[in-house]
């Protein structure tokens, strides 16, 4: 709850006490707090105070305060604006950061509060606000960003105009969207949607919109409108190339005396160690600059603080650009800490442990009767009774498991669990690469391998995920219901390893000892784990099974619950339906107990905490073909890969020939989910890589790769482990599991068209859907298709050269997992490229057929006919993906095969037969820029 101190301010007695945003003004050098119907107007003539209070559903509140100030703000106010917002946050217990935001320069987390988009008005607020009248002012505004967007009024003039920038001409009468022939889709995207946010908010909903396309103006009424209105058209001069920024200067660290004087401490070789508890320290980052508050610092040291940095940013002649944060001890950030060396990366318990005591004193203080806060909860997001079949992968081989062995996994090998159940409409498909601890290479890089072809051959995109042993998500145990591990491994690799290792070989075997973890939440759900047969690998929170030649012992831990007991029968009949165990509670076991186990010894007793977990966070991935180019005008890739291989300041990855560029989407949505791109989430225990069917990744490999380095750059936030699962979710085919983390509006998902075709249809109420026909799946590398585009795979490992690529289905058409189905071969074999291949298992269809025979007939013969002999032609203004009056009937996914021979050779510089020699991704390239993809 708030601390409220005798010379608080009155504006701040009930601050925080609720999730969202609170907003107060300055007016007369005192606090006003501005309604909810004012949020998002900020004048340019005053400073603001803002206050984002987020609750999660474990751990403590998270407050971040932020302090605006417009560009015609008065120094005073601007001053008060810094002051009150140290003082908030002593309101809130020394526990939030603060950030300074300077207008035109505002922090994405900032702007990300006020969506679409935050456009200040000219002159100051008054808490007594007037309608205005008169005639309607036309102005011009640019707008730049691909998620949140930074809208500046800039002069209604002509040579205001450029090739980089998107603008919009609000006038009385229509909106102008006028797009630039170097901005990007997505930009144009979002301003659209700023385009929108002026259209309802300014002019009631009534008014028309043009977009304008820079370079086309020839017989377009718009076009004629838009340009009389600058006083008739005139070419856009070329702009010469941006100057290249010299390299930044070394990171500084200075402490802050009591005077306010600013003494050096340490340059780049930083640790934590410098930084004292009852001191203040500025770290200099050149283009951001934080400011970190010890927890015993007084409120006046931080004061004097605040006062000695922005004189010091006044002083030294600091770009305006330069972002200003304000830490306090222990809530430093991921970006902070990747500046010092060995940064611890755990998580205190304490520091959990006292933010249940305050999420729990404020439900009493509701009049909640609190004895202990509710665990998380992990129920699964779908249907768990689905068909399930499992391979064990032995390099290049791959072998079925019987239904009695599918959920008895060895730590030294790789498995494939394919699950199918029941989804939105249709059969859905997930792809689980299980891969043991004690597994070996070889085989780790061939479950990848195996899994990824097989995810790729579905028509219906299945969801694709790596896990590591140790580190499943709940789903998966919920999926596999009973789940038995044992240690040593049967596969050929791992034997060969332990052999040339001269190890012992730890396979299981019935005749000797054996120790057994006992866990789960119900019969349907619960595993034992066999661990190392010591008395140190015992926790008093968990049950055991002992296994010791003739003698079975289970041993229950002194703060296990009653659910543990049930299950801990359950598993020993599991395990061996013959077996009489001898029950032993903790503290009493009997010595042949100690001696199975190689004597008595500590072993932890104290009750196992799990660390919360914070929410979930979204990354955009930005893909740049070459190394040679700076990010952020700062770090050149060279400097970044000598000095600096832990920075997450600039947010990069280097995959051999690309640079990946990441930023962090703050108050995401689904719409920030852009077909352009590539984007993470992060929600600590799994990430999930979501992959735009217009982004530049085109294997579901390549995606797995990007969540893998992105992990090994240690980008999220510290203390993540690299064994984390990695789930690959294709735009339009989102599991339940992922589309929980949003507000999701499922007939958002598959309107025709990139970013912006999609959002101009939404506001011009011409949105199309491409529901009933299969989406282009993330297809695998050149070197695993055939010449005609399919998938050639050889003979399974069992001899059977059998492979399917299952289709939609009803969800009443299931399988039982010892059923053998009719399968529909959608592949066939190229003998010229089976010796290359890799054996590929069966992947049995879960479901029937939608078409009629004919249908997959005429199919088939328009895949083999590339020059589109016998096919009917249409004209290319209705093959078009956005068309006023669309083809029905066709092959959506090769548009191009309709057009005549003569229209063809017009539209794409080249005969049928040229184009059918290039390689996919440069056909789908060029079918793009045509509006046919």
């Amino acid at each position: 709850m708030p601390i409220v101190t005798k010379d608080m301010d009155s504006a701040f007695q009930t601050a925080g006490a609720n999730p969202g945003l609170e907003i107060w003004c300055i007016e007369n050098q005192r606090l006003v707090s501005v309604s909810k119907s004012s949020h998002g107007k900020f004048y340019t003539g005053s400073a603001y105070l803002v206050l984002n209070a987020v609750f999660p559903k474990i751990g403590p509140p998270h407050y971040d305060i932020h302090y605006w100030l417009g560009s015609e703000a008065k120094k005073v106010d601007s001053s008060l604006a810094s002051e009150k917002a140290l003082e908030l946050d002593a309101a809130l217990g020394s526990c939030s950061v603060q950030y300074r935001e300077i207008q035109g320069q505002e922090s994405q987390k900032f702007l990300s509060y006020f969506r679409p988009c935050l456009i200040p008005i000219e002159g100051v607020f008054t808490s007594k606000q007037g309608s205005l009248n008169g005639e309607y002012q036309v102005h011009l505004y640019t707008c730049k960003g691909d998620y949140v967007v930074h809208v500046k009024e800039v002069p209604f003039l002509r040579t205001t105009l450029n090739h980089e920038d998107v603008f919009i001409l609000d006038t009385a009468l229509k909106i102008f969207l006028f797009s630039g022939c170097n901005s990007t889709i997505q930009e144009r995207a979002k301003a659209l949607e700023v385009v929108q946010y002026i259209k309802e908010n300014k002019h009631g909903g009534k008014c028309e919109v043009a977009t304008i396309e820079d370079g086309k103006f020839v017989g377009d009424s718009d076009v004629g409108e838009f340009w009389s209105l600058f006083g008739g058209y005139a070419p856009i001069p070329r702009e010469s190339p941006p100057i290249q920024e010299s390299e930044a200067p070394p990171i500084k660290l200075f402490w802050i005396n009591l005077q306010g004087k600013l003494c050096e401490t340490g340059t780049n070789a930083l640790s934590k160690e410098m930084l004292e508890t009852d001191k203040c320290y500025m770290l200099d980052c050149d283009s951001e600059i934080f400011v970190w508050m010890g927890r015993q610092t007084l409120l006046t040291e931080r004061r004097t603080a605040i006062r000695a940095i922005e004189d010091f940013v006044r002083n030294e002649g600091r770009s305006i650009k330069t972002h200003l944060t304000f830490l306090s001890e222990g809530l430093e950030s991921t970006i902070f800490r990747s500046y010092f060396t060995n940064w611890p990366r755990t998580v205190e318990l304490r520091l959990y442990e006292e933010g249940k005591e305050k999420v729990a004193a404020i439900l009493k203080h509701q009049g909640y009767e609190v004895k202990e806060l509710p665990e998380e909860d992990n129920e699964p997001s779908i249907d768990c009774s689905g068909t399930i079949k499992v391979w064990r992968v032995d390099g290049d081989e791959l072998s079925l498991l019987s239904v009695t062995e599918l959920t008895k996994l060895y730590s030294g090998d790789c498995y494939i669990v394919q699950y199918t159940f029941p989804g939105n409409g249709r059969d859905e498909t997930l792809f689980y690469a299980w891969v043991g601890s004690k597994s070996v290479m070889e085989d780790k890089t061939a479950v990848v391998s195996h899994i990824s072809t097989m995810a790729d051959s579905i028509r219906t995109n299945p969801v694709m995920a790596q896990i590591h042993e140790g580190k499943e998500p709940a789903q998966f145990f919920s999926i596999l219901h009973r789940l038995i591990i044992f240690k040593g491994g049967n596969s050929s690799g791992y034997r060969n390893f332990i052999e040339e290792k001269s190890m012992v070989d730890e396979t299981y075997n019935e005749n000797l000892v054996a120790l057994f973890r006992v866990q789960g939440t119900s019969p349907d759900n619960m595993q034992a784990i066999q661990v190392d047969q010591v008395s140190a690998s015992l926790n008093s929170s968990y049950c055991y099974i002992l296994q010791n030649e003739g003698s079975i012992y289970t041993w229950i831990g002194s703060l296990s619950s009653a659910r543990d007991h049930n299950l801990l029968d359950r598993l020993v009949e599991l395990l061996n339906t013959k077996w009489l165990p001898v029950s032993v509670r903790e503290g009493n076991e009997p010595d042949v107990f100690w001696d199975a186990l190689g004597g008595k010894a500590e072993y932890p007793k104290g009750k196992e905490i799990q660390g919360f977990t914070d929410d979930p966070h979204l990354f955009a991935l930005k893909i740049i073909k070459g190394k040679a180019c700076l990010i952020d005008g700062s770090v050149s890739h060279a400097d970044f890969l000598e000095f600096q291989p832990r920075r997450r300041l600039q947010g990069i990855l280097l995959l051999q020939s690309e640079t990946v560029h990441v930023k962090e989407i703050y108050n995401y949505t689904q719409d920030d989910l852009i077909t352009e791109d590539v984007l993470l989430l992060d929600c600590q225990r799994e990430i999930y890589v979501w992959v735009g069917l217009h982004s530049a990744v085109k294997s579901k490999q390549e995606a797995l790769n990007l969540g893998q380095k992105f992990l090994e750059m240690d980008v999220l936030a510290e203390g993540l482990s690299l064994d984390i699962p990695i789930y690959i979710v294709t735009e339009g085919y989102e599991p339940p599991f992922f589309t929980c983390f949003f507000s999701w509006n499922h007939s958002k998902e598959n309107i025709v068209g990139n970013s912006f075709e999609r959002k101009l249809a939404i506001l011009k109420g011409k949105a199309k859907s491409v529901e009933g026909h299969a989406r282009t799946p993330l297809k695998a590398t050149s070197r695993d298709s055939t010449p005609n585009g399919h998938r050639s795979f050889s003979a399974f490992s069992n001899g059977r050269g059998r492979s399917s690529s299952p289709l939609p289905s009803s969800a009443g058409d299931r399988l039982v997992s010892s059923s053998t189905p009719l399968t529909k071969k959608l592949f066939e074999s190229s003998p010229a490229n089976d010796s290359a291949e890799k054996p590929m298992p069966q992947l049995e269809s879960p479901a029937t057929e939608l078409s009629s025979s004919n249908e997959s007939a005429s199919f088939t013969q328009k895949d083999r006919n590339v020059d589109g002999e016998n096919l009917p032609i249409h004209p290319y203004e209705r093959l078009r993906v956005v068309s006023a009056n669309p083809v029905t009937s066709i092959d959506l996914t090769r548009r191009e095969i309709y057009l005549s021979n003569e229209e063809f050779r017009e539209k794409f510089g080249m005969p049928k037969s040229a184009f059918s020699k290039l390689p996919r991704w440069k056909q789908n390239k060029l079918k793009m820029s045509l509006d046919l993809f």
